[in-house]
């Protein structure tokens, strides 16, 4: 189905431990506003779009935020895999370290998981499409 190349579509090479910062962007890995909702909005709606190519554009769009989410689960780990508890504890990053250890998981910086309420899936193309733009922010 996909030719998957064994690389980040953009190179991650973090050099500093930074466990506040990984507590902050895994927001952005499963937060409301985050790369799965995204990916899971577009390939949820591509379904009932009316022509070959809007279904194939949300087909690429959700692929894609896929690939962003990829990056950012190697961003967050390499701020945080060679912190030790200390900092752990000192960055509040401690409750998510207690359900989850170094591992990558999808929740908000306030640790809710993710949940499929953060997505909308209508059945009318119009109306999926105008949620799609206020999910990124555009300017409706």
């Amino acid at each position: 189905m996909w030719i998957y190349e064994k690389k980040l579509e953009f190179p991650v090479k973090i050099r500093n431990t930074n466990p506040k910062l990984a507590k902050a962007i895994i927001s952005q890995y499963g937060g409301p506003d985050g790369e799965l909702a995204a990916s899971l909005r577009y390939l949820s709606q591509k379904f009932n779009m009316v022509t070959p190519q809007a279904i194939a554009t949300l087909n690429d769009i959700g692929t894609e935020e896929l690939a962003h989410l990829e990056m950012i689960g190697s961003i967050v780990m390499q701020l945080s895999e060679d912190a030790d508890i200390e900092e752990i504890k000192k960055s509040g990053f401690d409750s998510y370290y207690v359900d989850h250890g170094k591992g990558i998981y999808p929740a908000s910086a306030s640790g809710v998981p993710f949940t499929a309420a953060y997505i909308q899936s209508k059945g009318d193309p119009i109306t999926d499409l105008y949620e799609d733009m206020a999910a990124d922010g555009a300017i409706i």
